[in-house]
């Protein structure tokens, strides 16, 4: 049933979870502080990212895909309504009820068994709220073009799985991206998937405010735009494939 399913998927991700947080309290060795993140920190990274899986879709998202596939894709393009939209509008419902189900209840239960640091002040709520919000859309818009490969190639699959394993070493979820070199970290934030997961912990940890607030801000507009455009070009030109073969 679908209360069993979310039960076990809340206890998978908790259990993993503990164990993510072991290795890096591990890491840390006695050290109180790595690259400006303490022992604390570093917990509640692995909770808030274990939090955003179901959110984000991390693992997987092939809604759009399937559609093409069956063919619900020719009775979706005759609602009266945008393609792009009516896919949002799904995966925002989806992704509330996640946030709501899953990601609020990893975090309350590391807020019982672990000192966990949480923002301190109202604009450090608001600021995490909307940065957790435009994470979305950028996730969102990513996953939507990667499955519109569906209309050129008779199984996708293959290059959506790939999409998704770069973007779990790219976006800072495996470990927090402060902690590696600086050449790694430029050539993550050459892509949007930084704009996912690190901006998130970053903004919930306290650990940029400011101008750096701001660009991360004006970053995830900047991708999501580009994102639904690249998004918007490919589907027209899908569309377009799709009915000179008859689809």
């Amino acid at each position: 049933t679908y209360r069993a399913a979310t039960l076990a998927g809340l206890a998978t991700n908790f259990f993993f979870g503990m164990l993510r947080a072991s290795v890096l309290i591990a890491l840390y060795h006695g050290q109180s502080e790595i690259a400006g993140m303490t022992i604390t920190d570093a917990i509640t990274f692995t909770g808030l990212t274990q939090a955003a899986i179901a959110f984000l879709s991390l693992f997987s998202w092939y809604e759009v895909m399937d559609s093409v596939y069956t063919g619900a894709v020719s009775s979706d393009m005759l609602k009266p309504m945008n393609y792009f939209n009516f896919w949002l509008a799904q995966d925002s419902g989806r992704a509330f009820a996640s946030f709501l189900l899953r990601g609020l209840s990893i975090m309350i239960a590391y807020a019982l068994l672990f000192d966990i640091t949480v923002p301190q002040s109202a604009d450090q709520w608001l600021a995490f709220i909307l940065v957790l919000l435009l994470s979305w859309l950028v996730s969102f818009s990513w996953r939507f073009l990667v499955n519109l490969a569906a209309f050129w190639t008779p199984n996708a699959l293959g290059i959506a799985r790939l999409a998704f394993i770069l973007s779990w070493f790219l976006s800072g979820f495996f470990m927090p991206l402060r902690f590696f070199p600086v050449w790694f970290v430029r050539l993550c934030y050459l892509t949007p998937f930084p704009y996912t997961i690190n901006a998130v912990v970053e903004v919930y940890l306290g650990l940029v405010d400011g101008q750096a607030l701001a660009a991360i801000i004006l970053a995830q507009i900047a991708w999501i735009l580009l994102l639904v455009l690249a998004g918007m070009i490919a589907l027209r030109a899908g569309v377009r494939r799709l009915e000179i073969l008859g689809g």
